[in-house]
Order: structure tokens, then sequence, then C-alpha cells
């Protein structure tokens, strides 16, 4: 019997699976520069770190310069962008027909959209967090599907099976990115995310509950990334009405996609004691602790959150770790 990875196209019940991305790198024409002034302190690996999706992200990299890339499926196609401080300037580079589009996301996507002015330190190892991270911006992609699909991946499993996935579905189905970044590619679009066939899924340990949630998200891809034009509450209500997204998931991808610096997370393992542990030493805090503590921010709390996680006063660890659920042997 023929491998699947030796099929170019496969006929199945409901129309065709995906093409996995050719190997050869795009023609591209040149690339385009932009030359931004931040209006105050920026931490480029700070602001831009919750992009990454664990070690070895294709869409994500981090040169010995200092230098982040960046590469994204944009609503006018696939761009990479190469973003890097000199002195007291942002130094943009852009590759690929999504590369202006990238450029003038340039400033949000640097956090300055994002308002701190209401925001006032309440703890004192948020108050130290806060001074010891003066660029640290809330980003803004404008770019929905991109956030959502890896918060899926992440539903309920360790981070590392999570960022397998990510890594093993993009590298085969997210064509080269555009220009110099080699061994880079960016996300699949939305319809080769829907035809993505079951034992590709499979192969990446992503069960079919989680499979499927993104395969409903991409159907509806350009109600997914109105969302990124709404208000946070607006844009939850838009996420959570596609099944299989609850308001875990919401919240991770519109800190990303919308900046959203209320947008608290809850249902994580791991946050509330974490946010408990910081500010009151307890180590077994739940969701509606967390946000009673979090109350002094409203407004603010995922700034807060942030903040914490950056101070590292986090509990010591004494139960096991999530155990792994590998489904690739089932």
């Amino acid at each position: 019997m023929e491998s699947a990875d030796s099929l170019t196209r496969t006929t199945v019940r409901g129309g065709r699976t995906a093409v996995p991305a050719s190997r050869p790198r795009p023609v591209t024409v040149g690339s385009r520069t932009r030359r931004w002034t931040p209006p105050g302190p920026l931490h480029l690996g700070t602001t831009l770190g919750p992009l990454r999706r664990g070690p070895g992200d294709p869409t994500f990299r981090v040169t010995p310069d200092g230098s982040v890339w960046r590469a994204s499926c944009t609503p006018a196609g696939p761009g990479t962008l190469r973003v890097a401080r000199s002195g007291e300037t942002i130094e943009a580079e852009a590759w690929g027909p999504g590369g202006d589009w990238l450029l003038d996301g340039l400033p949000a996507l640097l956090g300055a959209e994002d308002d701190p002015a209401g925001f006032t330190p309440r703890h004192r190892v948020v108050h130290e967090a806060h001074r010891r991270n003066p660029g640290l911006r809330l980003t803004r992609t404008g770019l929905v599907l991109e956030s959502l699909i890896p918060s899926i991946l992440e539903q309920k499993v360790t981070a590392d099976e999570a960022y397998r996935a990510w890594r093993l579905l993009v590298r085969r189905y997210g064509p080269p990115a555009p220009g110099p970044a080699d061994r880079m590619h960016t996300p699949p679009d939305p319809r080769t995310w829907a035809r993505i066939p079951s034992w590709d899924w499979h192969k990446a340990g992503v069960d079919g509950k989680r499979s499927a949630a993104i395969v409903r998200a991409a159907k509806v891809f350009h109600r997914m990334e109105e969302a990124a034009t709404m208000d946070a509450e607006q844009a939850a209500r838009r996420l959570c009405a596609v099944d299989g997204i609850g308001p875990w998931t919401a919240a991770e991808t519109l800190q990303r996609s919308n900046g959203a610096p209320d947008a608290v997370t809850v249902g994580d393992l791991h946050l509330p004691k974490i946010i408990g542990y910081a500010l009151t030493g307890l180590r077994d805090t739940d969701d509606a602790t967390m946000l009673d503590l979090l109350t002094p921010y409203e407004g603010h709390r995922h700034r807060a959150a942030r903040l914490i996680l950056l101070s590292g006063h986090t509990p010591p660890r004494r139960a096991p770790r999530l155990s792994v659920n590998d489904i690739r042997g089932l």
C-alpha cells in the first residue's frame, strides 16, 4: 500500500486532504524596511516572547545578534519579519507577499497600542517585577488563527506535547518562509489546516477532539479573524462560539492577537498556584481565589500575571508533572 507521505493528493470523504508543503523556498522580490522609534522603554524578547511556541518553533527565531524573526500567514499572504534594535530605534525588514502587512503592524506588534497607564502594582512582588521590566509591552499581532491553533494544541496536554505537534504540523504543511530565514516556515493557511488528514494529526499526537476544534475554527476563519477588531469580551464570545474553544483557549489567544491586558487565563493547571504563591505564599490556590487576588488589577489582570511570571516567584514543585498522553501508539 502506498504510504501517506508519498501521496500528492488523496480523495477522502468530505473533500480532499491537504497537500504537504513543497520544499523549495518561494522566490521573493527583495525586502522592504521600516524604522520606528518606540515612545518609551521596549524589550524585544520580553514583549515578543509569548509568540514563541517552544524550542524549535519553525515560525519564530532569535538570532545571536538579538534580532527576532517571525513567519506569519497574513491576510496578504505569507510573510517573514525581522525586528532588531539599533540604539533607540527599531529596524524591521520584511519579505514575501505579507511583508507590507507585517511592517504596517510593527508598532502594534511591539506594544504601541498597549496602555499601562491605569496599572498600579499593589503587591511587593508585582512592584519589583514592574520595576525590573520597564520594557514589557503587550504585543498585538492582529492575527487570531495564528495564536488560536497552537492554543488549541496546548489544551490539557503537556507543553512539550503541544510544542512537538506544532513543530511537526507547521514543518509538514507550512510553506518555507519567504526571504533568507533558512528552515523557517509560515503557518499553514486556513484551507490547509482544515484538510490535514487524520493520520497526520495522529502522528503529531493530536487527539480527535483538538483536531476537530482546529478544523472547525479554520472553516470559519473569517469570523475568527474578525475578533481581532473587537473588545476582549466580545472577542472571547466569538471564539467560544466554536465547539472545542473555551475560556482558557480564548484568553491565551486574545492575549497575543489583541494584546488584551485583562484576558487572564482561567482553567490553567499551574497559573492559579503560581499567582497564589507569589501573592500570599499559599500553594493550592484555585481559579476563584486567583481571580479574587487579581481583583485590584482589574483591567490589567493579564499584565499583572505576566509580571508575576517574570518575577520567577514560583512555588517549589512537589507534585508530579502532568503525564504525557501519547496517542500515537493507539
